[in-house]
């Protein structure tokens, strides 16, 4: 499918958000208000939307929007991808199956089974070598045409150029070919990276030498990560938890929630909890502090520290081949 022949039936607007930034939605209901007016576009206009769910909390904040304006407007909440690269942490795997079944969710678990299996059956840990050659002719091509790697094998680990492609971009891009999506609703901020900085709220991915074709839908864009956190204590755990107080409570630990309210009520990786502010692999991913994420100083240090593939020329190159 080319660009033009993009589906037809969308009526959307690609340059929405075009050189703005999280200034431009001064308040938390400004950034709430574009997030609701996105999502349900999104949702009206895709005939066959999936959402982007990695457990962590934008993605999970986009859900709840996802949520809230299906119901409010009786939409379908559509499919939920989690990309499954086979070096989450635990807890994150614990975390999506029960949130999945408290909200009733469809989840679709996207894996590269190719590479998964030949782990497997070897029995390799991260960081051993995958020979190119044992790989599928599906990844090969991937490997040695798109990425034009020209090494015999590759380590398993998550952040490498190769390593993320295969993982996680090759396992998207089969999963939404499989699904026949033409729209992806995710959590990408323009405040995390440089890489996001210039996305707006419809993005065109229609190349179909890359990927299947279809668009990204970015609701929450406009959040920075102290508004992701405010959102959560004061509109998405009240709403969810019932015992929680009407008006929002920000914890200051685990310890330290309102009376009957246990830390699996409540809808955010307790690994935020533990003091880590992004959730990678638990091979590269570290907690920044010893203090909850949303307490710690998000003004002088950096959200995604730790993370090798998101510095900035691989995340370009990365994003180019179709990474969120």
């Amino acid at each position: 499918m080319s660009e033009t022949e993009f589906p037809d039936y969308l009526d959307v607007d690609y340059t929405a958000g075009e050189g703005e930034g999280p200034e431009e939605y001064a308040s938390i209901n400004d950034k709430i208000e574009k997030a609701i007016e996105v999502t349900r576009k999104g949702l009206e206009e895709y005939e066959n939307p999936v959402v982007m769910w990695t457990g962590g909390k934008d993605s999970t904040l986009t859900l709840y929007f996802i949520k809230e304006v299906a119901e409010k407007f009786d939409l379908e909440v559509p499919p939920t991808v989690f990309i499954d690269h086979f070096q989450h942490f635990d807890e994150l795997h614990d975390f999506v199956d029960h949130w999945a079944d408290e909200w009733d969710l469809d989840v679709v678990y996207a894996r590269n089974e190719d590479v998964g299996d030949y782990v497997e059956e070897n029995g390799l840990d991260p960081g051993d070598d995958i020979p190119i050659e044992e790989l599928s002719e599906h990844n090969q091509h991937h490997v040695r045409n798109i990425l034009e790697y020209e090494e015999d094998t590759f380590p398993f680990l998550l952040d490498t150029y190769v390593g993320n492609h295969l993982l996680k971009t090759v396992a998207l891009n089969d999963a939404i070919e499989e699904l026949e999506a033409d729209g992806i609703l995710s959590g990408v901020r323009w405040d995390e990276q440089e890489a996001r900085a210039d996305e707006t709220f419809f993005s065109p991915r229609h190349d179909p030498d890359i990927y299947p074709p279809h668009d990204r839908i970015q609701p929450i864009l406009q959040f920075d990560e102290p508004a992701v956190w405010d959102a959560f204590w004061h509109f998405v755990v009240p709403e969810t938890v019932e015992s929680y107080p009407d008006d929002g409570y920000v914890p200051e630990t685990d310890d330290d929630l309102p009376e009957g309210v246990e830390q699996e009520d409540i809808p955010v990786s307790p690994k935020y909890f533990a003091g880590f502010r992004s959730l990678g692999s638990e091979i590269s991913t570290d907690k920044s502090a010893d203090k909850p994420a949303w307490q710690q100083d998000m003004a002088n240090t950096t959200e995604r520290a730790g993370r090798a593939q998101d510095k900035e020329d691989l995340m370009e190159r990365l994003r180019d081949l179709g990474y969120m």
